[in-house]
């Protein structure tokens, strides 16, 4: 018959749990301050980096945002606020809250167009022409980053995507599974029909003219009636390939 652990040995049992237990800890708190010191040599180097290219990180785009990226890897926000290190080192906070302020002119100028809901693509180049003057070269990603600072106003600015492209929404409008996959469908020519609605995405006609007629109600569709067939277009500039510049001057 197998004897039992008497006291003491549950006594050593436990204590050589709790020696097994602080071992883990001072590895613990070794890694840690390990991490730590890494980190703040990281930041101390990227500091420098940062001072040593600041020209490059405010006149290229694609260096921008690699510079974005090695900041996030060690927890840094260049944008988080426009006064600073960062701020006074890069001039880098002025620079997206002024491209904020430009994407906001653009899309009231370009609402009554397009409903508050512009292709991203469209938004850069209009962008780039109203900066023609300042010369600095601005990317997808500049655009992306500055509309991200867009949401605290809470004023329904975001990024969604349809299909292959990204639409700017600018205006607290909720599209459902429906209306993006019209807007989906649209992306071929700019515009769609009911008929093709009804035929490419299996839907009757009831839930076709239902979708339609509520993107026409929020502004995001244009009615064409002037074709031979008699068949009404339903336009949608956001997707559409032509670019809108008046009133953004």
């Amino acid at each position: 018959m197998r004897r039992r652990p008497g006291i003491a040995g549950l006594q050593t049992a436990a204590a050589a749990r709790d020696q097994y237990r602080l071992v883990g800890e001072n590895v613990a708190k070794i890694r840690t301050d390990l991490m730590k010191e890494q980190l703040a040599t990281f930041k101390s180097q990227l500091e420098e980096f940062a001072q040593k290219h600041k020209n490059d990180i405010r006149k290229n785009p694609i260096f921008r945002s690699q510079f974005h990226e090695m900041c996030a890897k060690v927890g840094v926000d260049p944008l988080a606020s426009k006064v600073g290190f960062w701020a006074e080192l890069l001039g880098i906070g002025d620079f997206y809250y002024e491209l904020g302020v430009q994407i906001v002119e653009i899309c009231l100028a370009s609402r009554s167009h397009n409903g508050g809901l512009i292709n991203l693509q469209e938004l850069c180049s209009l962008l780039s022409l109203r900066r023609k003057a300042v010369r600095e070269a601005i990317s997808e990603d500049d655009c992306l980053r500055a509309i991200s600072k867009l949401k605290v106003l809470g004023s329904g600015f975001e990024v969604i995507s349809i299909g292959k492209k990204k639409l700017v929404r600018s205006v607290p409008t909720e599209l459902n599974r429906d209306h993006n996959e019209i807007l989906e469908l649209a992306q071929g020519q700019g515009y769609v029909t009911a008929e093709e609605v009804e035929k490419r995405l299996s839907w009757s006609s009831g839930r076709a003219m239902d979708a339609l007629e509520t993107l026409l109600k929020e502004g995001l569709a244009m009615i064409d009636d002037g074709h031979s067939d008699g068949k009404r277009r339903y336009w949608f500039p956001c997707v559409a390939s032509v670019f809108v510049t008046a009133g953004v001057d």
